[in-house]
């Protein structure tokens, strides 16, 4: 790199050191040097250059004014020309670049200042030529450890044998493909995803907590897939280092696709194999091989569990990447799967664990892992008893999907259940939409809430009681506080304005199947 600690190491230059400047002055890199003797060479002079002057314009300025004016256009320092009539620094010039921290130089009689320009062209040539070299050389490597099928983080592992910085790969999910030298907590890493979503995504990303880092997108066509994070402010990076990140991104869009590639196989063998469940007798026997293909043992108890994110509207239709959430939350519990993705929910076909590793165990911290990896949003999950073996999929399929679909439309409750324990009325009623239910409620209900506005009654406070406990009138009155002929008063009301009468078994499941489809409602 070009510095003035380079061209004073340069003995052919025969230049010596006058002011050092401030801590590091003379290591900073210089850009070019310029030659002149303007009074006022502020307007000519490049950030990080070096001014080269004879100082000839000593009896039209003074050093302080000529100084001032090096400074203010951001220059690396002055190398002052010695000549016959000037053998010596001027004091004042000295003097002023000292008060100013700027470095100061003087160059030999005997050494024109082409030299030092010819100096500085070779050593930026050089520069050139050794980061062309690292380019070849870093492409070969990355392009050896991608074909020995490292992944993402042994190309990392080639960048830190040559810059020691601290790197990870984060996807457009959140999740952390890879790391070196450095670890990402949850937030930071959904932090790195958000700011790859931007369009465009910027230079540099806040994790949080004083942490910025560096963002080098990664994606070969289109939209970024991922990001190679340094965790180092912009700034503090070098031109080579810069480099060295940006070439490692692209070899990154490689892995990438790779993998995307990869997990659209799995998906599809994944979806596949619901396919094949569901057809019953005619794919049956397939089914064994592609849960071994997956890991999972075809002839011991199997588990099925559906997902899927709360609500009726588009919004809550299956986010890209939500499959890929459960995968890792199930890997990392240490339990193989097979993991589709549908419109409306996620499907895993797992082995079947008791204790800690049971479905209805690890349901609520499922759920919980889905919702922040997406940033929010109430999941839920759908259970289904477990079976011996694959032939027995399909009930469980079936049933664990239901469950899912039923819980998704409530807007409160359990976050897992499984079919059995939703109950046979429940699912009668949550097969129809809102407003199905809505019109089913007004249509018995709408005259005992009529009744109950006008004159302030409780008919319906008391059929609900009434159902709560299971037609007994001795409790129900207890439980409301009146007299038995009290309640059988208004149960004759409920039963005069509905037409439904409470001691039939018929007209009681009317009743009830009403107050169910309002309160779900």
């Amino acid at each position: 790199m070009l510095t003035l600690a380079a061209l004073v190491a340069d003995p052919h230059l025969e230049l010596r050191v006058v002011v050092p400047g401030r801590d590091g002055a003379l290591a900073g890199q210089v850009l070019w040097v310029h030659n002149t003797e303007l009074p006022d060479p502020g307007p000519y002079v490049r950030e990080h250059e070096v001014v080269l002057t004879n100082g000839l314009w000593l009896d039209r300025t003074d050093p302080a004014d000529f100084v001032a004016r090096v400074v203010g256009a951001g220059a690396a320092g002055i190398i002052f020309g010695l000549r016959v009539e000037q053998r010596d620094t001027p004091a004042a010039l000295a003097e002023t670049c000292r008060e100013a921290g700027l470095p100061l130089l003087e160059i030999s009689v005997a050494v024109p200042f082409t030299a030092v320009t010819r100096a500085a062209a070779a050593i930026q040539a050089a520069d050139r030529q050794n980061a062309l070299m690292s380019l070849v050389r870093r492409g070969d490597e990355l392009t050896s450890a991608l074909s020995r099928g490292a992944g993402a983080s042994g190309v990392l592992a080639v960048l830190r044998r040559e810059h020691e910085l601290p790197l990870a790969v984060v996807d457009r999910m959140g999740r952390e493909l890879a790391s070196a030298g450095a670890g990402l907590d949850a937030g930071q890493a959904r932090a790195a995803a958000e700011a790859l979503a931007r369009r465009p995504p910027p230079l540099e990303a806040d994790l949080g907590a004083g942490t910025r880092a560096a963002l080098f997108p990664v994606g070969a066509i289109g939209d970024a897939d991922a990001a190679l994070l340094c965790l180092r402010p912009v700034a503090e990076l070098s031109r080579g280092e810069r480099d060295a990140l940006e070439q490692t991104a692209r070899y990154l869009s490689l892995e990438v696709a790779r993998h995307q590639a990869v997990q659209a196989i799995e998906m599809r063998f994944a979806v596949e194999l619901l396919d094949m469940v569901l057809s019953g007798a005619q794919r049956v026997a397939e089914v064994p091989g592609r849960l071994r293909a997956f890991g999972v043992d075809p002839d011991g108890p199997l588990s099925v569990i559906a997902l899927a994110f709360a609500g009726d509207d588009d919004a809550t239709a299956t986010p890209p990447g939500m499959a890929e959430a459960v995968t890792d939350f199930l890997l990392a519990d240490g339990l193989p799967a097979v993991v589709a993705a549908g419109s409306r929910d996620v499907v895993a076909v797992l082995p079947f664990r008791s204790g800690r590793q049971s479905p209805a165990a690890f349901a609520p911290r499922l759920a919980a892992a889905v919702s922040d990896r997406f940033s929010g949003g109430r999941v839920v999950v759908g259970l289904a008893d477990p079976v011996s073996g694959a032939a027995g999929l399909r009930e469980p399929l079936s049933r664990s999907r239901e469950a899912c679909r039923v819980l998704r439309g409530r807007r409160g409750g359990p976050v897992a259940a499984s079919f059995a324990e939703l109950g046979s009325y429940r699912l009668l009623l949550e097969s129809h939409d809102e407003q199905w239910r809505h019109t089913f409620a007004d249509a018995l209900l709408g005259p005992l809430r009529e009744h109950d506005r006008v004159r302030d009654g409780d008919l319906e406070t008391t059929l609900r009681a009434f159902l709560d406990h299971d037609g007994q009138w001795a409790a129900t009155a207890a439980a409301l506080f009146v007299h038995v002929n009290t309640l059988r008063n208004r149960l004759a009301k409920v039963t005069g304005l509905t037409g439904r009468d409470v001691g039939r078994t018929a007209d009681r499941v009317d009743l009830f199947l009403a107050l169910e489809a309002a309160q779900s409602g």
